[in-house]
């Protein structure tokens, strides 16, 4: 699985705005969560795997030489075709924050979390900036559920998640109670820097992961 092993301070930046923008959006909710569990999650991961196909075509249409990554020029020309203003400082805070293997290229997974994080970030902003150009609405509609299940996760709405918040979602709606090994495993998955908190570009990654992203379009093998 693809996880982000970057020093721990290296993507602060965009790390503290996600934490801020998600603090803002658990704020400003209108309505009480969809989910009620993390069964809840589990049960729509067949509906977040279909939603998010449609950003396979998005992704070969910007991968102008076909060689399998998005490289920076290819990310900044993609981001202007959606419409998308965003200044050079928050592209290169997303794409190196994306790229986890650091190939400089973004890999189809990653580009997923790019996009998702784009929309985050623009989606629920104050400003007159469309996402309508992002994609489809079913994609929109994907992302939303995902950022609805880590606000449903983030207990204590400060913007990220710590092992607490994973215990007390793990036993919410259940009448037996989680073992706390169970937590532990599934909270240093996510914790990729192993700093203790899990921001939404960590949870992203495991997410995609966990739907069945990473087991499918894999590079045919051809013979020689």
């Amino acid at each position: 699985m693809l996880c982000c092993r970057s020093p721990p301070n290296k993507y602060k930046r965009l790390d503290t705005k996600l934490e801020r923008k998600m603090m803002e959006v658990k704020k400003n909710a209108s309505r009480e969560s969809n989910f009620t569990s993390v069964n809840g999650i589990i049960m729509r991961f067949p509906q977040i795997k279909e939603g998010l196909t449609d950003v396979r075509s998005v992704f070969e249409h910007y991968d102008e030489d076909s060689n399998g990554t998005i490289d920076r020029e290819e990310l900044e020309k993609c981001l202007e075709n959606l419409k998308l203003q965003l200044a050079e400082k928050e592209i290169d805070d997303l794409f190196y924050s994306c790229d986890v293997d650091g190939s400089a290229g973004i890999q189809f997974k990653e580009f997923v979390v790019l996009l998702c994080l784009i929309y985050l970030l623009m989606a629920h902003s104050n400003t007159s900036q469309t996402t309508s150009k992002i994609g489809s609405l079913q994609l929109q509609a994907t992302f939303d559920t995902i950022i609805e299940a880590f606000l449903f996760l983030d207990k204590n709405g400060d913007g990220k998640l710590n092992k607490k918040d994973m215990a007390k979602a793990l036993n919410e709606d259940s009448k037996e109670k989680s073992p706390a090994r169970i937590t532990r495993t599934l909270f240093k998955e996510m914790d990729c820097d192993r700093n203790g908190k899990v921001n939404f570009r960590e949870f992203l990654f495991s997410l995609i992961s966990w739907v069945g992203i990473d087991s499918d379009h894999e590079n045919p093998v051809t013979e020689s």
